[in-house]
């Protein structure tokens, strides 16, 4: 079930409202002695949380799938830092992170349990009791699992909102008149402080200026999937620190390859740019990378873009133009008499 992006909270009472976490979308679901975590992009999780692996397994429950987020707490905060740590290809690594910022699952929703594997096609207004009842029962004593709050009340999404800071980033608007929407954005929206996307690095260009002799990035060529699965460019973003832009360089350099865009490519050179300016380096799509902006049209950010954080835990693929769209108003409906 995906978010769609919108400038405002909905109101109406077919809408219920809870923090949006800054962490790791996951389903966990448990078979027996068997446990699985999967993420957005259907990646298995399950190795770099070892600790909530274990927890799972401590349930009475021995059937069920949870939609939730995976967190990292740091003293009062979750540390998205902390988090993108975890996913580290060593062994040894992740047991010793597993004990030192052991991670919490913050549950949202129940789409299965044992007396009904197909909880996911009731409305999510019957959903949330279950839920409620499954929380009381099963993770009240578990201390790795949190149960996420929830509010029919606008005014307390609107608190919520603007105390949206150290550990949630904004506040997730969900239809409770339908089931789960899995694979869409119909059922569920997302408001944040700022807006937000999710973008394929299809290529780069390096800096008119050196590092110690050697050539480095100047900036990030930004991409986005249309319907028939076309990366287009739709933009840059060049705040990247001095002090990243070596091992970003070599980091980029071995994933040189053409075509980078198979959409809209970058443009050749305009009376404001230099001969080095205009070229670019195409990269496979493997990268993934969550950035800032103040506006989009024309299939492009009008302006250059902010970096938040890089996404691993996100496929290239679900990096579409869906996220960006959103329900069109009717501004006479905004004016005052």
């Amino acid at each position: 079930m995906e978010a769609r992006s919108v400038d405002a909270i909905p109101r109406g009472g077919e809408w219920q409202y809870e923090p949006k976490w800054d962490g790791f979308r996951c389903l966990l679901a448990r078979d027996g002695e068997k446990v699985d975590l999967r993420s957005k992009s259907g990646e298995n999780l399950g190795r770099y949380f070892p600790e909530l692996i274990a927890a799972a397994l401590k349930l009475k429950a021995t059937s069920f799938v949870l939609d939730g987020e995976i967190v990292v707490p740091h003293g009062k905060m979750f540390s998205f830092d902390d988090l993108l740590q975890r996913i580290h290809p060593a062994v040894s690594r992740i047991k010793k992170l597993a004990q030192e910022t052991p991670a919490l699952f913050i549950a949202f929703d129940l789409l299965a349990n044992a007396a009904d594997k197909k909880l996911s096609a009731e409305l999510l207004s019957r959903r949330r009791p279950k839920l409620e009842a499954f929380a009381r029962v099963q993770l009240r004593s578990n201390p790795a699992f949190r149960l996420s709050p929830v509010t029919t009340s606008y005014a307390t999404a609107m608190k919520w909102l603007k105390q949206s800071g150290g550990g949630f980033d904004g506040v997730i608007a969900k239809r409770i008149d339908l089931p789960y929407q899995a694979g869409n954005r119909d059922g569920m929206q997302k408001v944040k402080k700022f807006r937000s996307a999710d973008c394929v690095v299809g290529g780069f260009r390096y800096a008119t200026n050196k590092i110690n002799g050697r050539n480095v990035i100047g900036s990030l060529l930004l991409g986005l999937y249309d319907d028939d699965d076309l990366l287009h460019h739709v933009g840059f973003t060049s705040a990247i620190k001095r002090e990243d832009k070596p091992a970003l360089t070599a980091k980029l350099e071995a994933l040189i390859a053409k075509p980078g865009f198979t959409g809209n490519a970058p443009g050749g050179p305009s009376r404001w740019s230099t001969d080095r300016s205009a070229q670019w380096c195409p990269l496979k799509p493997k990268l993934v990378i969550e950035v800032c902006y103040d506006h989009f049209s024309g299939e492009r950010f009008r302006h250059g873009t902010s970096i938040l954080r890089w996404r691993p835990d996100k496929a290239p693929r679900q990096c579409t133009f869906e996220q960006l769209k959103q329900k069109a108003v009717d501004p006479m409906k905004l004016l005052k008499v």
